[in-house]
Parts: C-alpha cells; structure tokens; sequence
C-alpha cells in the first residue's frame, strides 16, 4: 500500500505511481482527508485500505505532493549510522545510537521543491531512508520493532555546516531544519511492498553526477534496532518520522570539500519507494 499528501489531503496511490484515490471520499467518511491524522488510526486504516477500490484512480502531478507525515509530534534522526560516513566525518563508529538529534517539523516539505540557500553558507545534503510510526511504541524489542512501523519514504536531511557548527556547542537541530531543510515522500509505501525491508539501495546526484549510494544493510543500527532503543527512552508515537542515518559520499567529507550551489538539482531515491527532486536558489535580497 502507498499513502500520499495530494494538496493537504490524504490519498492512496496506484502501484505504478499515476494514479491517486481520495481517501475521504473513497470511505465514505470514515476516515478524513487530514493526511497526519491516519497514523492513530493506522491498523483500522489498513484493513480499510486493503480492499479499497482503486480502479477509480485519476492522474496527479507530483509537484503537487507534500510529506506524507506533514504534522508529526516527533522528529527524530541519528548521525553517523554508516561506518564510512562516520570515517569521513572523522568519528569513530559508536558502539551506540548516541548521536541524536531532531529537525523541527517546520523544515518538513514534500518530494519537488525549490530551496533557498542560506547566504554564506554550506549547505549539504544526506540521503536517508525514513521510517513513520504506526504503533506507540514503548520498550519494544528489536524482534517487534518493525510490527510499529506504518511505512517507508525517502528523506533529505540537508544540512547547513556553518550554522550547524557555530557556537560553543554544536547546533545540529538548528542547521538541519531551515526551511525546505526536511523533503520527504514521494509517498508512504509498507513495508511488505518493497522487495527486502532491511536492504535497500539508496543515494542522490547533484545534476546527474552520483553523490551517493549505499544500502541499509549496512546501517550500524538498523531500523528495528535504533526504535527498540529509542523506544527505551521515550515513547515513540503514531506518526512520529525517524529519519535513519545517511551512507558516505555528503560534500563536507569530500577532498575539496564541495557543497549546493544556486542551480542546483539535487535528486534522491531509495529503490522500491521512490524519489526527491530539489533546486537551490540563492535567497532572495531585499
């Protein structure tokens, strides 16, 4: 199954991609249009959902999609879950999910975007496979971890270097969540959708050059690993965004260092589920 954000309201969306049902009006009522708000209501949603008809479907544009998650209570992202991005940030790989931090909802944004570059600064980008929670989850074990989880998207947590380390302690939420920082979508897909839940390809390319690529089965902590420990902390709630580590290959690592520039494209994807598109622009004057 695969939900989306069309113009604020919540769909279901052909398996090619094409196609968009609403869901409100496709239940009658039952469930609303508020795509956010599915999430609490998530194991009667999909017995819904799993004999709804799509056949009804009718084309959208993409440009038109915002997150899948546009309201979520929580965002939650670890650093430095890939040994080689850890190797070239010049960490060590932690032992465990210790680097923690959140980007503020507002940075949230759908899949095609056009994002202003801070001035003077260094914005970088990192690909990342983002989970959604489906289930409250509160001290669950690795082995019930993905039974939690609603469904996978893509994520860019771009980051601005300058702003992020400024000051006498590092100010990670505040450089990953400048607005536009946080694209997500195309759309939601469940898990049993795609062909390995714990083994997908990733990556992105700024104007068709690769960045990265890499697979989620080498994250240090992987998907039921990071919300079992997470969950011991702190209730992880419906609808909650846990966005999961990004591989090598982000412009500060590089040898020169490289970073967005102003025409930029930058284009991101996770096999199976689908992709970003970004273009950076220089902020506006006044």
């Amino acid at each position: 199954m695969r939900i989306a954000n069309l113009s604020g309201r919540l769909i279901l969306v052909t398996a090619d991609g094409t196609g968009a049902v609403d869901v409100e009006a496709a239940s009658s009522g039952r469930f609303g249009s508020n795509p956010q708000a599915v999430y609490d209501r998530w194991d009667e949603f999909r017995s819904w959902a799993a004999d709804a008809d799509l056949s009804t479907a009718t084309p959208f544009a993409v440009e038109e999609l915002g997150p899948p998650t546009p309201a979520p209570r929580q965002v939650l992202a670890i650093g430095l879950n890939y040994s080689e991005h850890a190797a070239e940030s010049g960490f060590t790989v932690p032992h465990a999910p210790t680097v923690m931090f959140t980007k503020w909802v507002s940075c949230l944004t759908g899949p095609v975007t056009e994002v202003a570059l801070p001035e003077g600064g260094h914005t970088d980008w990192e690909v990342e496979l983002v989970a959604v929670i489906g289930k409250t989850a509160r001290d669950v074990s690795e082995a019930d971890a993905w039974d939690h989880v609603a469904g996978l998207t893509v994520g860019q947590d771009l980051s601005e270097r300058i702003t992020q380390s400024a000051g006498p302690s590092p100010q990670f939420s505040l450089g990953k969540s400048l607005p536009g920082f946080g694209p997500t979508g195309p759309w939601l897909v469940t898990p049993d959708e795609v062909a390995d839940r714990d083994d997908l390809e990733l990556g992105c390319s700024i104007n068709g050059e690769q960045m990265q690529k890499g697979r989620t089965r080498d994250l240090i902590f992987s998907v039921p690993a990071m919300i079992s420990r997470l969950s011991q902390k702190l209730p992880l709630l419906p609808g909650d965004v846990l966005f999961t580590g990004t591989p090598a290959g982000v412009g500060v690592g590089r040898e020169p260092q490289r970073f967005l520039a102003p025409g930029d494209e930058l284009v991101s994807y996770v096999t199976g589920i689908g992709e970003l598109r970004q273009r950076f622009v220089a902020t506006p004057t006044t």
